[in-house]
């Protein structure tokens, strides 16, 4: 393939060459010309913690009556999955195909793991991850949603989900959930040692709770020797107001390389993410879960959640806004370790085509995605998956 006319990373136009799935100097004779009318070209976008399990895309409408703590929403979805016959394969292949039309490359997906539902969530994301192979990547997170220590069992069923193919190892609020954060750090840093896997940890904790659990988290980082391979989603304390403090905290994550995802929600204090770039603090993000149990908001849109980012840390400036987008490509890419992510010769050629005269303009435009590319090969054109939703 020759893509022609086209502006990588919104640059002076050129002609790209993809030959065997990757990014090449020449094209091959024959090679299929496509002209992107000066069109930009971005890196596949990444989606770097969503819940594949989880979404009701595609079914009746939820009415959400859910109270208002955290517990509730949990043990909500927990009874409510049983209720509505939900199908992780299903539900996760209709997720997966959504966002392959926003865009999206690469997906990291906690899955749940729990002693109501055992593994069965891990088996569906496993089925659409082998069906959509070639078309997208999906990473999986072993995620304790109901807790670890709380619920006898758990502990053993993210061993074995680890065990069958999951690539990360999840956590969840050490103190608010399992309320026992040396129990819950020794079991989720024990499988990671015993598997050879990273850690991405959920951490709603906010102030003093969640510093304390960031504290902890960077303790045993360093004492496992973990550096660069453990993340913290959410970091909502890091959005604290005593700064002074947070920034001691920030500065603690640099030195230990731990890693934040952030998905910008309006309804938390939220990490500041030129803070963390100042810091070297490698940062990415995702649209956690949307229509689902815990909220009818979302779609799956990567460049609207490089919006949202700019929105909540009063990101104003064209510079300001790339550093959004650069957190749903490069930054989520570079968490989940990808190889050969980007656009030069070489890489692989899992690229979106995006409208704008720049990158701040397709940020704040969002026109629906032209062309994406996975390997080379069409995923999507005009918005639109060239797969068809179960």
């Amino acid at each position: 393939m020759l893509l022609k006319n086209v502006r990588p990373m919104g640059q002076t136009a050129t002609d790209l060459a993809i030959t065997d799935g990757l990014f090449a100097k020449m094209a091959a004779p024959g090679a299929e010309e496509i002209d992107c009318g000066g069109r930009i070209l971005i890196p596949g976008l990444v989606e770097a913690h969503t819940h594949l399990d989880k979404s009701l895309l595609g079914l009746p409408w939820y009415r959400n009556e859910v109270g208002p703590r955290l517990i509730d929403k949990i043990t909500n979805e927990r009874e409510v999955k049983v209720a509505l016959g939900l199908d992780p394969r299903v539900q996760s292949e209709r997720q997966s195909i959504q966002s392959m039309g926003f865009g999206t490359t690469h997906i990291r997906s906690h899955v749940d793991v729990d002693t109501h539902h055992g593994l069965a969530g891990i088996e569906g994301v496993m089925a659409t991850r082998e069906k959509l192979a070639g078309y997208v990547d999906i990473e999986i997170v072993a995620f304790p949603q109901s807790g670890m220590i709380t619920r006898p069992g758990t502990v053993e069923m993210m061993d074995a989900a680890l065990a069958m193919g999951a690539e990360v190892v999840g956590g969840l609020d050490p103190c608010g959930i399992d309320r026992d954060p040396r129990a819950h750090l020794d079991a989720i840093f024990g499988l990671a040692e015993k598997h050879g896997k990273p850690i991405d940890i959920h951490l709603h904790e906010r102030d003093l709770l969640g510093g304390y659990s960031t504290e902890e988290i960077i303790a045993r980082t360093l004492a496992h020797g973990m550096q660069g391979k453990v993340t913290i989603s959410h970091a909502f304390c890091l959005g604290g107001m005593d700064r002074s403090y947070v920034g001691a905290l920030q500065e603690q994550l640099a030195e230990a390389r731990i890693h934040i995802i952030t998905t910008a929600p309006a309804s938390a204090p939220v990490p500041a993410v030129k803070e963390l770039k100042e810091l070297g603090i490698l940062t990415g993000s995702g649209s956690d879960g949307f229509r689902d149990t815990w909220g009818p908001y979302g779609n799956g849109d990567m460049l609207e959640r490089a919006m949202f980012i700019g929105q909540r840390n009063n990101l104003r400036r064209d510079d300001e806004v790339e550093i959004a987008l650069d957190i749903c490509t490069f930054g989520g890419a570079a968490i989940m370790e990808l190889k050969g992510y980007g656009l030069a010769p070489g890489d692989k050629a899992d690229a979106v085509l995006v409208e704008g005269e720049t990158l701040t303009d397709a940020v704040v435009s969002r026109a629906p995605r032209k062309l994406v590319l996975k390997g080379g090969k069409v995923t999507a054109r005009d918005g639109t998956c060239v797969l068809e939703a179960p």
